[in-house]
C-alpha cells in the first residue's frame, strides 16, 4: 500500500485557463479567469493573459487588444430609425503584437498566470498582455430577461477583444477577432463589524389618541450572497387600531444613472398573521428569517444579477460600493433594504419601515466566511477557484477550457 504522505506529495493542483480562437483559427487568446475583482482599496485585478499567433499568419501584421464596456439602458428591439439605447466605451487599449515593450525580456513584468502559460505553451509567437481597469469602472450587472424578451439584456457588460488591424483606428475583421465576455465584481472588507442597524417608525391617527410604534433590527449590516438574514421586529400598539398582519420583504433597488431612472424588485418575501391581531394596548416581538438568492427569483423579470455569464454562477447583483463620493457611481447602482409593512385595516392604512443593508461577495481572507451556509447561491469553492490564484508553492497543471458563450434559447436557435 502506498503511504498516504506519498500520495499527498504527489497531488497536483489543476488550474483552469479559458481559451478562445478566432474564426479563421489563426489567433488564440488565453485568460486565467473571467471574474476580475475590485477590492475597493484602489486595487483591481488586471485583465491578463496570453495571445498566440499562427506562425504563417504573423508576418508584418499588428494585433491590438482592448477591454470595452457596454452600458445598455433600453431594449434592443426598440432601437428604430438610428436610435440606440446603449453606449460602448473602450476602457483600455494597446498594441500587443508586435509589443512596444517586450515583457518576455523582463520576467518581473509578468503575472503568475502569464509565466505559467508561456512555460506551458513554449511558443515564440505567444505574447502576454495586461489591462488595468479604471478605478470608477462600474461593476457588471445584468437585468434578468422575461419569457418574451429578446435581444441583449439590459445592464453593464465587459468584453475583452483581440483583433488584427492595420492601425489602432481600424476596427478589424470579424474572422480575425476574438471576443471574450468577462465580469467585474466587488468584494466586501476583510472583516464585518458588530454593528446592528435598526430603525424606529411611528404612526398616529387624526381622530384618535395614541400611535403604533414599529422597530426593526438586523443582526448585521453586511451579508454575503446566500447567507440567511435575521430580522427582529418589535411592535407596540397604544392606539385604538389593530394590526391585522405583518409583511417582511427584501427589496432590491436599482438606479440607472444615465437616464435617471429608478425601480425596485422584491427578492425575498414573508407574510404572517401569527400573533395578530395586535389589539390596542398589546405588543409583539418576533424574529423573521429570510434568504435572498437568485435561485428563488428565476422567473422574475428585471431582477439585477451579478453579470450573467452562465447559469451555474449567477448571483443577485451585489450592493454597488464606490470608494469616496457615492455620487461618482456609474452604470446601474444597486442597493438593498429590509422592508416591514403592518396592515392596520381599511381605515388605518399601512405602517412601513425600510432598513438598508449591504449584500456582497466575501473576500478570500474573510475571517467569518467559514460560518456561512451558502444555500441558494454559487458554491464558495467554485467561486474562489475562478477568482483567486493558487498558492505559488503548489505544483500546478494547466487545463484549457473553451470559452463558451451563454447557452442560446430554443427560440434563438430556431431563428
Amino acid at each position: 500500500m502506498i503511504p498516504l504522505i506519498f500520495l499527498l506529495a504527489m497531488q497536483v493542483v489543476a488550474v483552469k485557463v479559458f481559451k478562445k480562437t478566432a474564426p479563421n483559427g489563426k489567433v488564440t487568446v488565453y485568460l486565467g479567469k473571467r471574474d476580475f475583482v475590485d477590492r475597493l482599496d484602489g486595487v483591481c485585478d488586471p485583465v491578463d493573459g496570453v495571445i498566440v499567433i499562427d506562425n504563417d499568419y504573423l508576418r508584418d501584421r499588428r494585433i491590438y487588444g482592448q477591454v470595452m464596456t457596454t452600458f445598455r439602458y433600453g431594449r434592443e428591439e426598440d432601437e428604430v430609425m438610428g436610435l440606440k439605447f446603449s453606449k460602448d466605451m473602450v476602457l483600455c487599449k494597446e498594441q500587443v503584437v508586435p509589443p512596444h515593450h517586450n515583457k518576455k525580456q523582463n520576467p518581473s513584468d509578468l503575472t503568475p498566470i502569464q509565466e505559467k502559460l508561456l512555460k506551458k505553451l513554449d511558443n515564440q509567437n505567444a505574447f502576454p498582455f495586461t489591462f488595468n481597469l479604471p478605478d470608477l469602472a462600474p461593476p457588471s450587472v445584468t437585468l434578468q430577461h422575461g419569457e418574451n424578451d429578446a435581444g441583449r439584456p439590459l445592464g453593464v457588460e465587459y468584453e475583452m477583444k483581440a483583433f488584427v488591424a492595420e492601425n489602432d483606428q481600424d476596427p478589424g475583421h470579424r474572422r480575425s477577432t476574438v471576443s471574450l465576455r468577462i465580469r467585474k465584481v466587488q468584494h466586501a472588507a476583510l472583516t464585518r463589524g458588530q454593528k446592528q442597524p435598526s430603525v424606529l417608525v411611528s404612526k398616529g391617527f387624526t381622530f384618535s389618541a395614541g400611535k403604533i410604534n414599529l422597530e426593526v433590527t438586523l443582526d448585521r449590516d453586511i451579508y454575503y450572497h446566500g447567507e440567511e438574514m435575521a430580522a427582529n421586529v418589535h411592535i407596540s400598539n397604544t392606539s385604538k387600531k389593530s394590526v391585522r398582519n405583518i409583511k417582511v420583504m427584501v427589496v432590491q433597488h436599482c438606479e440607472v444613472t444615465m437616464v435617471n431612472a429608478h425601480f425596485t424588485k422584491t427578492v425575498a418575501h414573508l407574510e404572517t398573521r401569527e400573533g395578530c391581531p395586535i389589539t390596542p394596548g398589546a405588543s409583539l416581538t418576533k424574529s423573521f428569517h429570510l434568504r435572498p438568492c437568485a435561485s428563488n427569483n428565476k422567473d422574475k423579470r428585471g431582477i439585477a444579477l451579478d453579470g450573467h455569464l452562465k447559469d451555474e454562477d449567477v448571483n443577485l447583483a451585489s450592493t454597488t460600493m464606490v470608494p469616496g463620493n457615492p455620487n461618482d457611481a456609474l452604470g446601474f447602482v444597486v442597493s438593498y433594504s429590509l422592508r416591514v409593512k403592518l396592515n392596520l385595516g381599511t381605515l388605518g392604512g399601512e405602517l412601513q419601515a425600510d432598513l438598508p443593508f449591504k449584500l456582497v461577495h466575501p473576500g478570500p481572507d474573510a475571517e467569518d466566511i467559514k460560518e456561512i451556509s451558502f444555500k441558494g447561491s454559487k458554491d464558495r469553492a467554485t467561486y474562489q477557484k475562478q477568482c483567486y490564484a493558487k498558492d505559488a508553492d503548489e505544483e500546478e497543471n494547466i487545463v484549457f477550457e473553451d470559452f463558451a458563450k451563454l447557452r442560446m434559447s430554443m427560440s434563438e436557435i430556431d431563428n
